[in-house]
């Protein structure tokens, strides 16, 4: 794993322009879902009676009337289509992106520059075929969690309460989405390099441990540094905070290239 991690790191050095694509992709992505967002919630805080004459009552009237905006009209369906339309955008994009970024990976080495374009023109129908078929694949749960968790909620709309209760559902949920994304992540890596989908299947279980590893250890340095960097925004606000926020998007778009490049690593070995 640390032979991976360290040519991983020397991968993602040779491609430092798609780090910086992948990071205006990013940026632009969390800007307009924010822009959304905000546009949705804003109209419903201005509302809260933070310094109010009847104190408790009025909060309390507060969420009484969130809630039936929320499920005795069609806010939530409205809100709900729309972010449904945004990631079903995001899902025809990234595929295309990561066709370019493993058939690169694959063969930058054997020829200058990076190979991302040409990798797809080549094999973005592929990569998004498989691409597709793990999201369906990892979130059937969804067609059954949602609405119990409704239901659930229904019958006792206590927030906490309710949290306690679906916990371990989408604990579940989570290792389900990640033991459908290992293979085929490897199943993609094949396809982009032209090889059988099955045969990175079979690879990234021969290899499963490494990969878990890799998986799981850099993106937990992007989340420490999320942490840390929530934490400096909280003491030093400002156009300092804003800077440190944006420049930590960088940092964030590097640690999952580092990661992508470190799994196809393992991808490659033949002695792992």
């Amino acid at each position: 794993m640390n032979d991976a991690i360290r040519q991983g790191w020397e991968t993602t050095k040779r491609h430092k322009y798609v780090l910086v694509a992948l990071f205006l992709y990013r940026l632009l992505w969390g800007f307009f879902l924010y822009r959304f967002i905000d546009a949705v919630v804003t109209p419903i805080l201005v509302r809260y009676p933070d310094e109010h004459p009847l104190g408790e009552a009025a909060k309390q009237l507060f969420a009484i009337e969130a809630q039936f905006r929320l499920l005795k009209t069609n806010l939530a369906d409205h809100t709900l289509l729309m972010l449904a339309g945004m990631l079903l955008l995001r899902m025809l994009l990234t595929p295309i992106l990561n066709a370019g970024l493993y058939y690169s990976f694959a063969y930058a080495e054997d020829q200058g520059g990076t190979q991302v374009l040409q990798g797809i023109r080549r094999s973005w129908k592929k990569v998004s075929l498989l691409y597709g078929a793990e999201k369906l694949i990892a979130l059937a749960p969804a067609f059954w969690l949602i609405p119990f968790g409704r239901s659930a909620y229904l019958e006792v709309p206590n927030a906490m309460s309710w949290l306690g209760q679906m916990l371990p559902y989408a604990a579940g949920w989570a290792l389900w989405m990640l033991a459908v994304h290992l293979p085929f992540l490897f199943m993609q890596f094949s396809a982009a390099a032209g090889d059988s989908p099955w045969q990175g299947a079979l690879r990234s279980a021969r290899r499963l441990l490494p990969l878990l590893g890799v998986t799981i250890l850099l993106p937990l340095l992007s989340l420490l540094g999320s942490a840390a960097v929530s934490g400096a925004a909280l003491i030093w606000t400002g156009l300092l905070a804003i800077a440190l926020n944006q420049a930590f998007h960088l940092a964030r778009s590097m640690i999952a290239l580092w990661t992508a490049a470190c799994q196809h690593r393992l991808w490659q070995r033949e002695d792992a």
